[in-house]
């Protein structure tokens, strides 16, 4: 139940995780059906999922389905054991050092809900609110005046969106506090040519071109949107038809904001990839760090290292 409780608690403060659980397995197994852990997206793991073959998988695949948000069901293979013959809607993986049986585990991430932070006021952001909790986000209003204080409070990620529609000059300060932060779309209301004034401005402020690149401006798809409710509309078409799109690349990285649990290196003895910030086995030879999925991996490897040849992270 402790779990259950951790689970509770994270998605209260809107912290993403995944619940993996065993629903099927082959002996010889030290893990049964039924079993959970919970991956946060540190790669750290709570609960028990298997040994320590079993986890750095079942961890990598945790830190992919939190990246496209999708579930999947993953099958690991003791060495020896035949494939499980069903190849649509599950992922194998052999592992080499398990101890023999199969483990069938649904991974499974909790995501909350994508966050949609509108600055200013007026028409176009009163109909993009209701827009937006009427689509399940997780609206915020924020007026220009408190944009400085007010935006460090929230956790915006790469799934958080910020539109700017304050529709004076507080228009250029709010964007730039905007594109200090994390979020994954930026768009600005406005026409073509006061965006691009304001786009100006900002460079000659200071404000790197690399981040400015990320203003979307004017805000939303070009449907011809003439009404305030319109263009409400193609803002929120831009955003659901961007957060479908990155859904639609399973392997797509997280850009800059990857947790460094990302990094992986494969242990020379069995080959398996292990996350490098969560690894429990390592040596050092000739000044180079190895890692292990286990402390068995660690031993073979100890007794004659020259007999493996290193793999570095990748």
């Amino acid at each position: 139940m402790r779990l259950f409780a951790l689970a509770a608690e994270l998605e209260r403060r809107g912290e993403p995780f995944v619940l993996a659980t065993i629903v099927r397995c082959e002996p010889p197994t030290s893990a049964k059906p039924g079993a959970k852990a919970l991956v946060r997206e540190d790669g750290t793991v709570a609960g028990w999922i298997g040994g320590a073959c079993a986890e750095p998988v079942v961890v990598r695949e945790a830190l992919g389905a939190l990246r496209d948000g999708r579930p999947r069901l993953i099958g690991l293979i003791g060495e020896g054991r035949s494939s499980l013959g069903r190849t649509e809607g599950i992922v194998e993986h052999t592992m080499t050092c398990h101890s023999g049986g199969t483990l069938e585990v649904y991974v499974e991430p909790h995501l909350p809900k994508p966050m949609l932070v509108l600055i200013g006021g007026g028409p176009v952001v009163e109909a993009l609110a209701t827009l937006g909790q009427a689509t399940d986000y997780s609206v915020v209003v924020l007026a220009s005046e408190v944009v400085s204080t007010e935006l460090e409070q929230l956790r915006l990620t790469r799934r958080a969106s910020v539109v700017v529609a304050t529709h004076a000059d507080s228009d250029e300060d709010a964007l730039r506090t905007v594109l200090r932060s994390g979020a994954g779309y930026v768009s600005l209301v406005a026409s073509r040519r006061r965006a691009d004034a304001i786009v100006e401005r900002l460079a000659r402020r200071g404000v790197a071109t690399e981040r400015l690149a990320r203003v979307k401006a004017p805000a939303g798809l070009d449907i011809g949107a003439e009404t305030p409710n319109e263009i409400a509309i193609s803002i929120l078409a831009e955003l659901i038809q961007r957060q479908r799109s990155e859904k639609s690349l399973p392997g797509q990285a997280e850009s800059t904001h990857a947790p460094a649990a990302l990094m992986e290196a494969q242990d020379p003895v069995c080959g398996m990839q292990v996350q490098v910030a969560t690894a429990r086995y390592r040596s050092e030879v000739s000044g180079q760090l190895v890692y292990f999925c286990c402390g068995r991996c660690k031993q073979a490897f100890d007794e004659d290292p020259e007999h493996y040849r290193l793999a570095p992270a990748s």
